[in-house]
């Protein structure tokens, strides 16, 4: 999994949404101490987080699974544009086959076929995201096996990706505010949460700003 942030919104435009409630422009120290002490008491201690909706910050995201781009479609109030499948499954019709004429499956009912570390991998790698689960793990690339050879005999990518296993990589570019971030943060990296999930959670906050990162800190869970 991989994060890059491609924008933030100036902390400036939190300290002006919030003093324009209270018409206390003249009190701004030009974001020394006393504006990010503002910031901090109104959004997070005094919970009057709308303030900071004006804050937004969008991240490319690669290499998560479809599993976790469906989690990520429950949280409405952020923006997606995901990679298509519709227009990008012709990288896997080329491929050469995942799974050998003599593949073991008895080898792989028993796990003594490794998936994340073994043959089977080196190239699935590319297109899966490996759960450390063997048995799952060698089901993905049997899997990943039937989609290409449904690819192959001509069904179009709009059929054929129903054959899609979840472990399938994607990636996205993802708009969220700073109050539906606090909000992600506080339900995707405790220990609840689905791991991969949680990882992304604590990748995005360790890819915010670091002037930002007192807004999120009370919303992260250490792990």
């Amino acid at each position: 999994m991989e994060i890059v942030l491609l924008y933030s919104t100036p902390l400036e435009v939190g300290v002006k949404a919030i003093r324009t409630c209270w018409q206390s422009q003249d009190k701004s120290d030009n974001m020394g101490e006393k504006d990010l002490s503002l910031v901090y008491r109104v959004a997070n201690k005094n919970k009057h987080s709308s303030t900071i909706e004006h804050l937004s910050y969008t991240f490319y995201i690669s290499g998560i699974s479809r599993a976790l781009l469906q989690e990520l479609a429950r949280h409405r109030m952020a923006s997606l544009s995901v990679k298509s499948t519709r227009y990008t499954l012709k990288e896997l019709k080329e491929e050469d086959p995942f799974c050998t004429a003599d593949f073991d499956y008895k080898g792989w009912l028993t796990g003594k076929i490794d998936a994340s570390g073994g043959y089977y991998s080196k190239r699935a790698s590319k297109y899966l995201v490996w759960t450390e689960n063997n048995r799952i793990d060698i089901s993905s690339v049997v899997a990943l096996e039937n989609l290409r050879i449904q690819l192959k005999s001509g069904i179009s990518n709009d059929i054929a990706k129903y054959c899609l296993p979840e472990s399938y990589k994607t990636e996205l570019t993802w708009s969220i505010n700073a109050r539906s971030l606090q909000n992600f943060l506080a339900l995707r990296s405790s220990k609840a949460a689905l791991w991969e999930i949680r990882d992304l959670a604590n990748m995005l906050y360790n890819n915010l700003p670091e002037n930002h990162k007192f807004l999120f800190k009370d919303f992260i869970y250490s792990n």
